[in-house]
């Protein structure tokens, strides 16, 4: 069972694998995971945890900025091994389209590029804009498009302007269905209080609750 106490042990034991950067055990126990039926977002949720306290580390100083570059790479490698799974268990479920992008001033695209690689894997059709991203390119190609879900993501503090420049574009235009569609902005610093600021619907600091979020707006009869 999935809540017993050695499920348990065995996850604290991958999220500190990942985050002492062993790629030779955490792909080890991914497959271990798998083999054992784990749902695979429960391993992605522990790889990004164990991301995070690289992260901690790399803002204590405990590990540079090749500490990083490795740890991104074993979640890549990670999601290459559960990439088929998931697709697979969603096969055929219709979803919905998203436009994506880092907003205007920012150029950070590591959590960016993560919740577009999940949400494709969840059957979602993702329109990434790239980063630094002007609110009139937004406008334009939600004009296109005609996404079910608009998502902003920043890392910068700075950031939080151009989101509210977006955002206030979209609100003001003539366009009725554009008005109406929900915004999303993603961030590692974000909160309640920036996202009433920049007046965006949701908001949320990691990839996993992205996706989460997004299939819950378009689905929520599966609530």
């Amino acid at each position: 069972m999935t809540d017993s106490p050695s499920h348990d042990s065995q996850q604290l034991t991958f999220i500190a694998h990942v985050a002492d950067l062993d790629e030779k055990e955490v792909l080890s126990l991914v497959a271990q995971r798998i083999a054992q039926g784990h749902d695979p977002l429960a391993i992605i949720e522990d790889c990004q945890e164990g991301l995070r306290q690289v992260g901690e580390r790399y803002e204590r100083q405990e590990y540079y900025l090749s500490g990083l570059i490795m740890a991104g790479e074993i979640f890549r490698e990670v999601m290459e091994i559960v990439q088929p799974i998931i697709q697979e268990k969603f096969t055929g479920k219709e979803t919905g389209t998203i436009l994506l992008g880092t907003v205007k001033g920012d150029i950070h695209d590591i959590g960016k590029n993560n919740l577009s690689m999940l949400l494709t894997c969840y059957g979602f059709s993702v329109h990434d804009l790239g980063v630094d991203v002007p609110p009139s390119e937004f406008l334009l190609q939600a004009m296109q498009v005609r996404p079910n879900i608009i998502g902003l993501s920043g890392l910068l503090t700075s950031s939080y302007d151009a989101m509210k420049e977006t955002i206030d574009l979209f609100r003001m235009t003539g366009d009725a269905e554009l008005r109406a569609i929900p915004i999303i902005i993603g961030g590692n610093q974000l909160n309640e209080q920036v996202c009433r600021y920049v007046g965006a619907d949701y908001w949320l600091n990691d990839a996993m609750s992205g996706v989460r979020l997004c299939q819950k707006l378009l689905h929520p009869e599966q609530e």
